[in-house]
């Protein structure tokens, strides 16, 4: 099972990585200034010891003579028991006294009169700190320069670089620990309101559509509009889902209930011949009820507010072409004139070929029913745009627009469901163009048409 990610977590880490490495800098500042205190106090106190030590230098039987005082050396002597050494050099580098000859400096970092110079080396395996001071007498009777040289090891300075160190170390980790809390602290309010909007949703009836309102931060109250603006889309989705079955159910209850009533008088009957009557008569009710089903889909998949078809190019004329090859014979046998006005050079528009072969067979389905005698098929290149002509009764101006409504008829025919023209109609927006409904030549019959716009082409 693999760990689920979390925001927390993330932001945990996110914001105490850099506490750390932070911490991290902070606690090598530390050492680096607890190493530069040390080196500090013990410098003075070779420098001490070396001044001290210079001032007893004297001048006795042509020689220089040192009288050491303890002092000299204790000051650098510490609990860590360090190890001091010391060393007096005439002028010529000759070594006078001392407990042991320690090395000067090079000639390229030679001291000058009166001044000290520290450095570190390593002398006999020893890891020392040395101090060299030169100096001169400052008696009448000589002005002879010397030079005072002294060194001891590091484990004093060790020891208070580790206890200024810790002393830092305490106070870092203190800090560290308050930065901890107040971060955990912090994410945990911030995250206060998401986990707000969690429990909203979780709360609400799964049944309810109805808007969140919850006071939110700028952040997520982008968050709470953003499902705000689903829940709606899922109230339009739902809506449309409740009109198809209202529809479905009011315009189905009627061929259904033929059937049944078809039915039950046919068991009724014992002549064959009543029995075949009524099993075309229920044959007619369904190929009907079937038809009604079909439209009543189309117009509810059309009426999909998350509807959003991808239109691809085609050619107007070939989908005019195949609509007119497979009506021909229903209306050949029905005596209808149907033909096709195209032309030579095709019509290309971007569209879904389903849709608009199914635009047609509405149409012309509709000029067969309600009494035409001839039909066309027109395709017309600027603008681009698919009509269907018939000479029919056609419809009055007035109620043209109302045409598009479903489950609008203008005609007292029982086999017509009123969905043919608000299936074109929806199909019309669905592919950005607009319907037309004119009468037809020398004002007579109707004239639909799909103008689409030009860019489309």
């Amino acid at each position: 099972m693999t760990r689920r990610d979390s925001l927390y977590r993330r932001l945990l880490t996110w914001l105490l990585l850099p506490l750390m490495a932070l911490g991290a800098l902070m606690v090598l500042q530390a050492w680096i200034e607890a190493r530069h205190t040390a080196d500090r106090a013990f410098d003075r106190l070779l420098e001490a010891a070396t001044l001290a030590i210079a001032e007893q230098v004297q001048w006795q039987d042509d020689r220089l003579w040192l009288d050491l005082p303890p002092a000299a050396l204790e000051m650098l002597a510490t609990d860590a028991e360090e190890r001091v050494f010391y060393a007096l050099y005439d002028a010529r580098g000759r070594f006078v006294t001392g407990n042991a000859d320690l090395p000067g400096l090079p000639r390229d970092d030679d001291a000058t009169g009166g001044q000290l110079h520290f450095r570190d080396l390593v002398w006999h395996g020893l890891e020392l700190r040395q101090g060299i001071r030169r100096a001169s007498l400052e008696d009448w009777r000589s002005r002879e320069r010397f030079e005072v040289r002294v060194a001891h090891t590091r484990e004093g300075r060790e020891r208070l670089t580790g206890e200024l160190l810790r002393a830092n170390l305490a106070y870092i980790l203190g800090m560290a620990g308050l930065a901890a809390a107040v971060v955990v602290l912090a994410i945990r309010g911030a995250l206060t309101p998401l986990s707000r909007l969690r429990h909203a949703i979780r709360a609400r009836d799964p049944r309810t559509l109805a808007p969140l309102e919850l006071p939110l931060p700028r952040e997520l109250a982008e968050l709470r509009e953003t499902l705000n603006e689903l829940l709606a889309r899922m109230r339009r989705v739902k809506a449309n889902q409740e009109r198809f079955i209202g529809d479905a159910s009011h315009q189905l209850r009627t061929p259904l209930a033929g059937l049944s009533t078809r039915a039950e008088l046919a068991l009724r009957q014992d002549d064959p011949q009543r029995w075949r009557e009524a099993l075309e008569a229920m044959q007619t009710t369904s190929t009907r009820a079937s038809h009604l089903a079909v439209q009543l889909l189309s117009l509810t998949r059309l009426d999909n507010p998350e509807y959003r078809p991808e239109l691809t190019a085609l050619a107007l004329d070939d989908l005019a072409r195949g609509a007119v090859r497979r009506h021909w014979s229903a209306c050949h046998r029905a005596g209808i004139d149907l033909g096709l006005e195209a032309p030579d050079a095709p019509v290309i528009v971007a569209g879904l070929d389903w849709q608009l072969e199914e635009a047609l067979a509405n149409l012309i389905d509709n000029a067969r029913r309600y009494g035409a005698s001839r039909i066309t098929v027109r395709v017309i290149a600027h603008p681009p745009a698919l009509e269907v002509e018939d000479d029919g009764p056609g419809i009055a101006e007035d109620q043209r627009l109302l045409m598009l409504r479903p489950f609008h008829r203008g005609s007292d025919d029982p086999d017509g469901s009123g969905l043919g023209l608000a299936i074109v109609d929806g199909i019309a927006r669905s592919h950005g163009a607009r319907l037309r409904l004119d009468a037809g030549r020398d004002g007579h019959g109707l004239r639909v048409g799909l103008h689409f716009p030009e860019e489309s082409a």
